[in-house]
């Protein structure tokens, strides 16, 4: 079925994925028309400190213009820009800004950054637009866009590389259309000129409003400040005092990082407590102290055995846990499609 939206004019698209998002965004741009009445900005997740070659390659691959966007860049209709590495992305009235605020979901530049500003500045002439991806970053943004009168498309997650991101976006916000990849610019397309989406989207009945809870208080994993949480348009995240901000999901595997880092640190130490001890022990021997030698060696075998326990108990958690995507895999798949040119 197909989710009623406010069809008027709508002259801003903004678009976000992550990991196996290339192949989709060049789809994706290839598929636009060249008369496209709207301005259109993307968020690629890519580690930060690597030259992104995206805006290049989505140039080359559609007939829309599409280059790098700069701080204070004017929003052209027909024209693409594309987020830089270590920036986020925001919109301002009519213009684009780059800024180096707190990393949100772990990200730099940060997909809800761009939709939530996009909201703000053009209300319901947005359409927000999530495609494949880890996690769930852009699930909140596009909530905000959804809350303010905007369109909403979401890549089908059986059609996407990696479906995080889809199935966290439709599980948290009535979105107005899922397509897959080749049936996204068409949809945009439709949206921008007012019109229905095609029939061949297919669009989730919203879920009810989860009710609401105590605010629980967590350790940020990038500064270690206190998180508070924080519901935006009916999407939880929770957030520092200096701005890092996350979604569930992306706050879940950053805390299993931490625990991870905890328990090799634990083996470190063990490791190196078992040493000294033994090494005390020896000493004790060498001054004739039998009965202290002894106790120092028992403490070094109990300290081992701890080591030996940490270790079971983290190579079981790391057989269980979900396979991690780094944005270094997106931009390894950007260096494919610029080679392969």
């Amino acid at each position: 079925m197909i989710h009623e939206y406010s069809n008027g004019r709508h002259d801003l698209v903004v678009i976000g994925a992550s990991a196996g998002g290339v192949e989709t965004l060049i789809q994706v741009v290839r598929d636009l028309p060249t008369d496209l009445r709207a301005a259109v900005c993307i968020v690629l997740h890519i580690a930060p400190g690597s030259p992104s070659m995206l805006a290049h390659i989505l140039g080359r691959a559609g007939r829309l213009p599409c280059r790098p966007a700069r701080d204070g860049d004017s929003l052209r209709d027909g024209e693409i820009l594309v987020a830089t590495p270590d920036h986020h992305l925001a919109i301002e009235d009519s213009h684009v800004r780059l800024t180096v605020g707190p990393r949100e979901n772990g990200h730099r530049p940060a997909i809800d950054v761009l939709f939530r500003s996009a909201a703000r500045a053009f209300d319901s002439r947005v359409i927000g637009v999530v495609l494949s991806g880890t996690r769930d970053d852009g699930a909140a943004g596009l909530a905000v866009i959804k809350a303010n009168g905007g369109a909403t498309i979401v890549q089908d997650p059986h059609d996407a590389m990696y479906p995080g991101m889809p199935t966290n976006a439709i599980a948290n916000v009535a979105v107005d259309a899922i397509v897959p990849s080749t049936l996204v610019a068409s949809t945009i397309a439709a949206m921008v000129n007012g019109d229905d989406p095609p029939p061949e989207a297919r669009a989730k009945e919203p879920e009810p409003d989860p009710p609401e809870g105590e605010h629980t208080r967590v350790i940020c994993p990038e500064c270690g400040g206190v998180l508070t949480e924080h519901p935006e348009a009916g999407v939880l995240q929770w957030q520092c005092r200096v701005g890092h901000r996350y979604s569930p999901d992306t706050l879940v595997d950053l805390q299993a990082d931490d625990v991870e880092g905890a328990l090799w640190a634990a083996i470190r130490t063990l490791a190196d407590r078992a040493v000294l001890l033994e090494r005390m022990a020896q000493h004790s021997e060498e001054r004739g102290q039998p009965r202290s030698a002894g106790r120092f060696r028992r403490q070094a075998e109990d300290a081992s055995e701890q080591a030996e326990i940490v270790g079971q108990a983290l190579s079981v958690a790391a057989g269980t846990a979900p396979r991690r995507v780094l944005d270094n895999d997106e931009q390894d798949r950007l260096r494919e499609q610029e080679g392969a040119a």
